[in-house]
Formats: structure tokens, sequence, C-alpha cells
């Protein structure tokens, strides 16, 4: 029991012990707070007050042609002379000689229709004609004789041994014959007409290329029925193929007529198809259409290739920068200044600049302008360096030394 009683005792707080310092606990707690705080403001309280922006990288131009251009639009290659090659008649397809991407002659045969009917209305007719020719050579015969009659007639009147009913009777023999005669000769020739039109309808059996070109589409396979015009549905053919002369390709394009002021005849236009995002071709304005869409208000310029190459293919995509015809726009292959986007240029009274963003912050940068700046890419000829960021679009007014956020 003492033993217990001793580790009871032990067990009780010394009252007369220095009490802690309370203060110390407090200084802890700020100060972690402190640290938190701190903390806080480098992760988050540097952006809060950052205005969103969107930026554009500036780029040195790819050519001469996009740094000289005046008017960029977008357009498609197309085939001035092209032609669906079909029949003039319906009838039933026996062969095609053609195939996509073949290149024919002019009248040369692509197909053949059944011509079964028509070389039997052939035959018909050659028959009609050596019937005709027959019957005229009968007439022909009779009349001879006809006029021997008559002339052995007149004479016996003449002695009186012959009546005159005899010799009027010679003479309207004659003259009937004379005129079957001449009946004879114009069945002749309706004989023959019907002869060549017979050959004409044999003809039009055979299809042939209306001019050189190439063939794009196949329309039609042996066995199916074909017809000048669309009957029976989806079971009849309108054509046999397409052809195109690849020397008559050249670029539509529409213009916003807003703009269409700086398009004139003869100007020179650099196109690169969609599919050679790195072949600038040569070309030219061949005329401007004089009339506009009023849907979307835009005027047709066609645009013809001052260069031809087998790589041009009806149908592709093609876009056009229209050049400057300005004398004093260097055509050297190097080009000062740099591209960047026209929404990113601002005008006040000081002249043009954009807004430079660098380490988080924006500064007004004064540029001079080398093109148009109504463009979706303009020159900038002085005033930035390829790879400078600049603001394209803000959320809010802008000013110097403001912090951005780039979206």
């Amino acid at each position: 029991m003492a033993d217990t009683s001793q580790s009871i005792n032990q067990l009780k707080i010394d009252r007369s012990a220095p009490a802690p310092a309370q203060g110390l606990t407090w200084v802890y707690v700020v100060g972690g707070l402190i640290v938190v705080a701190a903390i806080l403001w480098l992760l988050f309280g540097r952006g809060g007050g950052a205005v969103a922006v969107e930026t554009d990288i500036a780029r040195k131009p790819p050519s001469v042609a996009a740094a000289n251009s005046v008017l960029d639009a977008s357009g498609y290659v197309v085939a001035r002379r092209q032609a669906t090659v079909s029949s003039k008649v319906t009838g039933k397809v026996l062969e095609v000689f053609v195939e996509e991407g073949m290149s024919v002659e002019k009248d040369q045969i692509v197909a053949r229709l059944d011509d079964t009917t028509q070389q039997a209305q052939l035959a018909v007719a050659v028959a009609q004609v050596e019937s005709s020719r027959a019957s005229l050579a009968e007439i022909n015969a009779r009349l001879r004789n006809a006029g021997k009659e008559l002339d052995r007639v007149r004479d016996l009147a003449g002695r009186g041994l012959a009546s005159q009913a005899s010799l009027d009777a010679a003479e309207s023999l004659h003259d009937e014959l004379n005129a079957r005669l001449a009946t004879g000769r114009e069945n002749v020739r309706v004989a023959e007409s019907n002869v060549e039109l017979a050959r004409d309808s044999l003809n039009n059996m055979t299809i042939r290329a209306p001019f050189a070109g190439m063939v794009v589409t196949k329309n039609a396979q042996p066995g199916e029925m074909i017809s000048p015009i669309s009957a029976g549905g989806g079971f009849t053919r309108t054509g046999i193929c397409t052809i195109i002369d690849n020397g008559s390709l050249e670029i539509e394009v529409d213009v916003n007529e807003a703009y269409i002021q700086r398009v004139k005849g003869k100007q020179r236009v650099s196109a690169v198809l969609d599919a050679y995002p790195d072949w600038r071709i040569p070309a030219e304005v061949i005329a401007i259409i004089p009339t506009a869409d009023r849907q979307k208000a835009t005027v047709r310029v066609r645009i013809g290739f001052l260069e031809r190459d087998e790589r041009i293919l009806r149908d592709m995509g093609v876009k056009v920068s229209f050049l400057s015809a300005d004398p004093q726009v260097p055509q050297t292959r190097e080009v000062q200044g740099v591209m960047v986007a026209g929404a990113a240029i601002r005008s006040d009274g000081g002249g043009d600049f954009v807004w430079l963003v660098r380490d988080g912050v924006v500064e007004r940068r004064s540029i001079e302008l080398g093109g148009p700046r109504d463009r979706p890419q303009v020159l900038i000829q002085s005033g930035l360096v390829a790879g400078d960021v600049v603001v394209r679009n803000a959320e809010a007014p802008l000013t110097p030394g403001l912090a951005v956020e780039i979206n």
C-alpha cells in the first residue's frame, strides 16, 4: 500500500514550477498564416488581375507573292472546255473503249451502240434505191419506144394513112411517159436521201470524241441503255463519259465586291494548289465577269495559268494572291519585315502600333506597315522581328505594363 500511495503522489502537478510562455504559441500561429498567404499569393495572386488575350506570332513571309499581295481569295480549278459525250438516239451500249485518265484524240471512237435495227433500215433504204432505179430504167425504155411510135404515127398521119385520133393517142402516151420519167427520177433522189439518213442513223450508233482531251469520268457500261434525254429513271444513262481539254484549265474565284477594285485585267496572280502548298504557280487575270452575285455579294474572276503541268487537275482547290502592279514594290526573293494577323494592328493619333507581349505583360510597339492592313495577314516592315508575340484580341482594354494571360 505504501508503494501505491507514493506512485499516486508522483502524479500531482507541481504548482511551484514556472508557467510556460503563452506568447510563443501565437507567434507560431501567425507566422504559419503568413507563410501560407505568401505561398497562395505566389501561386495565384499574380495572375488574379491579368487580362485574358489571344495572341499571334510574327513570322517571315513565305514568299514575295505573300508579301506583295493586294488581295487573297480562294476558288477552284475548272475546265473551260469540257463535254459529256452522249449519243443522238436512245440505244443499248455494246462496247466502251475508254477509261478514266485516258487521253483521246478528236473523232476517236469512245463507244458503240447496238446497231442491228439501223443496219436493217440501211438495207431497206438501199433496196428502195435499187427498185426506184429499176423502175426509172423501165420508164425510160418505154419512153424511147413511145417516141419512136409517135414518129411513125406522125409520118403516117402526114401521108393521110393514120387518123388524128391515133396521133393524139401516141402524143398522150409519150407525154405521160415523160412525166412518169420525171417522177421516177425524183423517186430515186428520195430513195438515195433515205439511204443517207439510214447511214447517218447507223453512224450515230458509233460515239466519237468531239475534241482531243482526257477522260475524267466513265458513266456507262456495256449492256446499259443510253439516251440523250433523261428517260427511264435511273436505269437509262445520259452520257458515256466526260472529256475535258487540259489546255483549257483555269481558275475561278469569287471576290468580295467591296475589294473588286483591286483586281484588274491582265493582273499577275500567284496561285497555290491546296494539294501542293509549297508550289506557287504564276498566273494572270483573264476576265472579270461583269455581274455580281446578289446573295453572296461577290464578283467572279477568271484566272489563267501561265505554266501548264499535269499535276493541275480539274476541281482542285486553289488559293490565289493578286499581286501589286506598283513598280516600286520590290520583286526580289528576300522580303524585309514580318507577317502578323491584321486583327493585331491598331491605330490612334500616334500612328499604327501593336501590343507586344513580354514576360506576361504588354507594351506598346509602333510599327510601319508594308501593305494593306485589311487583309488576314499584313506585312510589317519595321517594329517587329520574327518570333515576337502580339495581342490579336483582348477581353478588356490594354495599357502599357498590364499583366495578361494567354488563352
